[in-house]
């Protein structure tokens, strides 16, 4: 089962089932938000109060050492850092908007895309092996 950290403290943020986050709304209240683990699924959990609205930017953070995970790709992107079961890592990014599902990782020679808004955000940091085809 894949792995997830954060890029700037290197801290686990898989528990469980779960991707643990702490999210800023467009309200800046602060709330967690759990997510599926698994590449393509996007159920989550939180608290009842705090509000989500559909379309609607959501700031993640580590919730571990408060680091912004805002992409440097795509101001609507997260970043982390998936480690699969065999140790290797993938820069993974996901959509920031809720209800927007998209969600690309990448070792730097291959993309892996998943969710129905995926050709939102086309550009990634590839080998120039692929550079060309973009």
């Amino acid at each position: 089962m894949n792995d997830f950290i954060c890029p700037k403290c290197k801290g686990h943020i898989r528990v469980g089932d779960h991707t643990i986050f702490k999210v800023k709304n467009r309200k800046k209240q602060s709330g967690l938000l759990l997510l599926s683990p698994q590449i393509g699924n996007y159920s989550s959990l939180k608290h009842p109060a705090f509000e989500m609205i559909q379309g609607e930017f959501l700031e993640f953070f580590c919730p571990l050492c408060d680091h912004s995970l805002k992409s440097e790709i795509h101001e609507n992107l997260a970043y982390i850092i998936m480690i699969d079961d065999t140790g290797k890592m993938y820069d993974t990014y996901f959509s920031q908007i809720v209800g927007e599902h998209s969600t690309y990782e990448t070792d730097g020679d291959s993309v892996h895309i998943a969710g129905e808004d995926a050709g939102r955000y086309t550009y990634f940091k590839i080998g120039d092996k692929f550079r060309k085809y973009f």
